[in-house]
């Protein structure tokens, strides 16, 4: 265990088969470099109506570190970026950077249809699944966003060679269009497999088809 943890680095977290939320949190600490404790939410019907009473993040995940609670995603990228700014999560110029908060806001705050209409599901992959007409511009915006980054930037991430805040914000996203065969364009796919073949991702699936199969999916979490 590094000295991080042993200092009270802790990442509570919900269930790895369905909570994109967690997920992104998880990647976030990936990114940074920072090893955590895992803190994990049990996923029975009681803590299901307690998680339901407390906000709109659900307090999942939450990274506790040097005195600090910190939820929501995008606060934990900030903090995250603030404390270890040698991991670069987020791009060197200042362009690109602007773009890559702009485009990790968007996927914060938006896109309801498609989360309603293609959870996150890890332990499932569909050969066809019919898609909710009212995700499509969903899918078509979120395509126009990768397909620009791809242009711009040249890939294999969306903001180049390494991975970023943005990587770890589309990473479900990634998921559930492999889990529900969602038809996207050739790069589109092909960063969706980049995303499935980056390490840490593999890691948290892994986890996540080893969870017990009593886990339930929380509506709430997307």
């Amino acid at each position: 265990m590094s000295d991080d943890a042993e200092i009270g680095a802790t990442l509570t977290i919900s269930s790895k088969t369905y909570s994109a939320w967690s997920l992104r949190g998880w990647l976030l600490c990936k990114l940074a470099g920072l090893e955590v404790a895992e803190q994990q939410v049990p996923n029975d019907a009681a803590n299901r109506a307690e998680l339901l009473l407390l906000s709109p993040s659900v307090l999942v995940p939450r990274l506790t570190y040097r005195g600090a609670s910190v939820w929501d995603t995008l606060a934990i990228a900030e903090f995250l970026n603030e404390q270890f700014p040698e991991a670069h999560m987020l791009p060197d110029e200042p362009i690109a950077r602007a773009h890559c908060r702009s485009i990790s806001g968007e996927i914060h705050s938006g896109f309801t249809n498609l989360r309603s209409a293609l959870p996150m599901n890890l332990k499932v992959e569909h050969e066809m699944f019919p898609v909710f007409s009212g995700a499509r511009p969903d899918i078509e915006r979120i395509e126009a966003i990768w397909t620009d980054c791809l242009e711009r930037y040249g890939g294999p991430f969306l903001f180049g060679e390494k991975p970023t805040v943005a990587d770890a914000m589309y990473a479900p996203v990634a998921t559930r269009f492999v889990t529900y065969a969602v038809a996207v364009s050739p790069p589109c796919q092909a960063y969706c497999r980049t995303i499935l073949e980056w390490a840490p991702m593999k890691e948290w699936i892994a986890a996540a088809q080893a969870e017990p199969e009593e886990m339930e999916e929380l509506d709430v979490e997307f």
